[in-house]
């Protein structure tokens, strides 16, 4: 793929920031108030404290059940005050000080207060692109791509323009990611690097409990890139042995200088939960898990629905919920909307794994974007176990959850698009889905019932990638963005096709 000049890329970038920008503040504008998931108990977290001049502590009745039933099912009219929803009482304090500037410059009001998210959300996109151009320096369109990825999916947009931790806690986890894959790849360069991120591990704890996979990300880093230097060093048995102890020791002081300046950081908010809640409760999820009354608990949904239907439900709700499920996941969008995005992922994952194939057996990747690709991988699989552990108690199927990974899952999307998009697997893809068009067609002789809208997906496909086959070098960059900007086009279909109708007086 040619590359593209200096004035290019950074007007690339810059269009992919402003349209989200401005696809970010429609989103808060149009969207109606604390119709976003718990956007009123963040909100009085913020109102508390700026209020109070303390942080708050979550109690018994913080949780009101079913007073947050009927005031999302009357679409939170202005005589149902939101008071009384706290439940987010126990989150770390980072964000909701930050947001208290806010607050109280703009005397409470909603709008800035969503729109201190977007402005966050803006600053994610630069450090995710700044991941991306770390690991593949001369490849822009990765770059660009990886960022268009998390400036586009619908779901996340909704998400950083609202009320919550969730964009900050985000931002920090990808500059602390920026600066291992940095690590990584260039090596050491001070003491000063591991410091700064223990200082930002730190940020993060304040932030919200999911950058805890950053820790250890962290020491992971470090072991790995140490490790793969001392194997670089040329030895005798004995000098190894020696190198060994050095190793050990310089692991252990590089994990100090990440984790001291962490926890001295974070200690304080520790301690406080620990003298305000019951038990060694450093995170106040012991009290936020006793007041949650009536919230579905997966053990329940089990007996209830049967291994297999809740397997089902949570895959397809975890699905819908990444891409577009809206308000309190009771806006879904057009079923071939999410027939085309099931598409899109099968096509883009087929993609990754020839991505995977092809670099093991060609070994065209140096070792250091191995080992920042591995860093990557380890992020998102941090990430995914995280949620499937939280589901083990809680009935969570939220897809945004999954949020904390969009770089890596940004950047895999992209290699994953480009590879399958090269001309020999482009006519590959078409076959493929011809013959997928065969089968279809086959089985409705057999049933006599025709899934026409599966045929008309596949066919499509088929002629997309058929065409992209003949097409030729010149147009690659185009190609490659037309599936970008068709989630920027997704975004505004979500907004003004779905939520914006769904909120109108009938």
């Amino acid at each position: 793929m040619p590359d593209l000049s200096v004035r290019s890329k950074s007007s690339l970038l810059m269009l992919i920031i402003v349209a989200y920008l401005v696809i970010g503040i429609l989103y808060a504008v149009k969207t109606p108030p604390w119709q976003m998931p718990d956007e009123p108990a963040h909100y009085n977290y913020i109102k508390y404290l700026a209020e109070n001049y303390r942080l708050p502590v979550l109690q018994m009745g913080d949780y009101p059940h079913d007073y947050l039933e009927e005031i999302k099912a009357k679409q939170f009219p202005p005589e149902m005050s939101i008071e009384p929803l706290r439940y987010e009482f126990h989150q770390p304090p980072l964000y909701y000080v930050l947001a208290t500037i806010v607050y109280k410059l703009f005397a409470g009001r909603l709008l800035p207060l969503r729109l201190l998210s977007v402005l966050l959300g803006c600053c994610l996109l630069w450090v995710a692109y700044r991941i991306a151009k770390e690991i593949f320096p001369r490849d822009e369109a990765l770059a660009l791509g990886t960022t268009a990825f998390v400036a586009f999916v619908p779901m996340h947009i909704a998400i950083t323009t609202a009320v919550n931790n969730d964009t900050l806690a985000e931002l920090i986890l990808a500059v602390i990611l920026w600066m291992l894959v940095r690590y990584v790849r260039d090596g050491d360069e001070g003491i000063g690097r591991f410091v700064g991120l223990g200082v930002l591990i730190g940020l993060g704890l304040l932030t919200k409990i999911t950058t805890l996979v950053a820790i250890p990300l962290a020491l992971a880093a470090v072991l790995v890139r140490e490790g793969w230097l001392e194997r670089q060093r040329e030895s005798t048995l004995r000098a190894r042995a020696l190198k060994g102890e050095a190793f050990a020791r310089r692991f252990l002081l590089l994990a100090s200088c990440i984790l001291l300046p962490a926890l001295l950081l974070a200690l304080p908010w520790f301690l406080r939960n620990v003298l305000v809640y019951d038990g060694f409760d450093i995170f106040g999820l012991q009290r936020h898990d006793a007041i949650v009354i009536n919230q579905p608990r997966t053990a329940k949904w089990l007996v209830q629905l049967g291994a297999t239907r809740f397997a089902k439900e949570f895959i397809l709700t975890t699905f819908r919920s990444f891409w577009a499920q809206f308000g309190w996941m009771g806006i879904l969008v057009d079923q071939r909307i999410y027939l085309i995005l099931a598409l899109l992922c099968a096509v883009v994952g087929l993609g990754l794994v020839l991505f995977v194939i092809r670099n093991v057996r060609q070994r065209r990747l140096s070792s250091p974007q191995r080992m920042a690709l591995g860093l990557l991988a380890l992020s998102a699989l941090s990430t995914l176990l995280s949620y499937l552990w939280y589901n083990l108690k809680f009935v969570q199927h939220q897809g945004r959850y999954l949020f904390p990974a969009l770089v890596p899952i940004g950047l895999a999307f992209a290699l994953g698009l480009r590879e399958v998009l090269a001309r020999d697997n482009a006519r590959a893809a078409a076959l493929l889905f011809l013959a997928g068009i065969l089968i279809l067609a086959a089985k409705g002789l057999v049933t006599g019932d025709f899934n026409k809208l599966s045929i008309s997906l596949l066919g499509g496909a088929a002629a997309a990638f058929g065409i992209k086959a003949v097409l030729s070098e010149k147009h690659e960059d185009l190609v490659f963005a037309l599936p970008y900007l068709g989630l920027l086009g997704l975004d505004l279909i979500c907004l003004f096709r779905f939520i914006v109708p769904y909120f109108m007086p009938v």
